[in-house]
């Protein structure tokens, strides 16, 4: 049976440094000014710490928040230098059982951690599991999917949108593509367990959650050993790789938590932006002459993943005229960095149409080939066929009355109200 605890602690014998103090100058990474204007923070804290910023993380846990695009490209691309096993930090002593951002940074054998050769065989394993996904067959799947969820409130005339669409198609999107089944109590309750364990409320457990996440996709695994489909489950079991179960397990989650929660966020963000900006409303039409530009532009402006915890420095080093210390934390300012002014020339961010962007990461530990295109393929098909199907939606209240998650690491809506002509079933 795996461990299903959520380690807090570097391994016996491999603590690290003596802890170093807060800087004097830290920020914290909470407050409304994150939750509603995060970019005015990023500009604020670029004006007066430079590409990289003191900040403090939940409970005061001292780490560094890469800001510029360049910084964060170096750190991702240096492994050597800013490695993934979450052992390395020296904050561990400092942190409690109940830390809430545990199921980022507590240490579980998942692909997310490994280093090296052997992150290369983990990767490999699922990038192989991800290309035997159709992607023909995918956007014809998610189609199916977002026809039953439109038609479950077209007759209405209204509906609000991220939770009845924008993050139940990737869902059932996700869930399908491992092999579980698309309806069901137990799978909505994973879905939950998921957010929470990514982006918890007030209120939440996320490490309990995380617990419950664990168990069920180890039935999963479980259950396609029995039984092999052609899912990306069974693909990952029946790889020469020849991965343990408990490796398995947590893969899984990494892959079905990306396919989740960032690309929900990424169709809410979009449909946000064609239906609140001007340069879009005479071209969404029968969704298909701007929806690319705009699923590009939000990658740019307002990605889902807004940051990401993270690295951990090796040793002593310089970073943007900072000195980090073996074993600091840097969390990657994604957001941040693909609104760097230092790659926009006159402050144009987004004039360009082009995929430079950070927001699936950089380097060895970027989301694996071929995940960007799967999301892609989810995103588009969902905005697209929204749009097919109700021609005529607007928003349902005024562009500044749409609230964003309370969340430093997700970008995405509390909700998205809109009404449109009742469509007779």
């Amino acid at each position: 049976m795996t461990d299903t605890s959520v380690p807090n602690h570097a391994p016996d014998g491999a603590a690290g440094p003596a802890c170093p103090a807060a800087h004097p100058d830290a920020v914290a990474l909470s407050g409304l000014q994150y939750q509603q204007t995060p970019f005015e923070l990023y500009r604020e804290l670029r004006r007066k710490h430079g590409a990289v910023a003191p900040v403090l993380l939940d409970g005061g846990i001292p780490a560094w928040l890469a800001l510029g695009y360049a910084e964060v490209s170096y750190v991702t691309s240096h492994d050597e230098l800013f490695a993934r096993d979450s052992r390395r930090w020296n904050q561990w002593p400092n942190i409690p059982a109940d830390w809430p951002l545990l199921p980022y940074v507590g240490y579980q054998p998942s692909v997310l951690f490994t280093e090296g050769a052997e992150h290369q065989r983990r990767a490999g394993v699922i990038s192989d599991a991800l290309e035997g996904v159709d992607q023909l067959e995918l956007s014809q799947h998610c189609q199916r999917i977002a026809d039953q969820l439109v038609d479950r409130f077209a007759g209405s005339g209204q509906a609000e949108l991220m939770s009845s669409y924008a993050h139940a198609l990737p869902m059932r999107a996700a869930v399908q593509m491992c092999g579980m089944p698309l309806d069901g109590a137990d799978t909505e309750a994973l879905v939950e367990d998921l957010r929470m364990s990514l982006d918890a409320a007030e209120g939440d457990d996320p490490v309990a959650a995380y617990v419950r996440v664990q168990e069920r996709i180890q039935q999963l695994v479980a259950d396609k050993r029995r039984s092999p489909g052609p899912d990306v489950t069974s693909r990952m079991i029946a790889s020469p790789a020849g991965l343990a179960d408990e490796e398995i397990v947590q893969d899984l989650i990494s892959v079905i938590a990306a396919a989740q929660q960032p690309t929900g966020n990424w169709i809410g963000n979009t449909l946000r932006l064609l239906l609140t900006d001007d340069r879009f409303a005479l071209n969404v039409s029968g969704g298909r002459v701007s929806v690319g530009q705009a699923l590009n532009e939000v990658l740019w402006l307002d990605t889902p993943t807004q940051n990401f915890i993270g690295r951990w420095a090796v040793r002593d080093i310089q970073l943007g005229g900072r000195q980090i210390r073996a074993g600091d934390c840097v969390v990657l300012g994604l957001a941040a960095a693909n609104t760097d002014p230092q790659i926009w020339p006159e402050g144009h961010v987004g004039a360009q149409v082009n995929s430079a962007h950070l927001s699936f990461s950089n380097g060895e530990h970027r989301c694996p080939f071929p995940a960007p295109q799967l999301a892609d393929v989810i995103a588009r098909t969902a905005v697209e066929t929204l749009l097919e199907r109700l021609p005529d939606i607007v928003l349902a209240v005024e562009p500044e009355e749409l609230a964003w998650r309370p969340s430093i690491w997700m970008r995405g809506l509390t909700a998205l109200p809109v009404a449109f002509t009742p469509v007779v079933q």
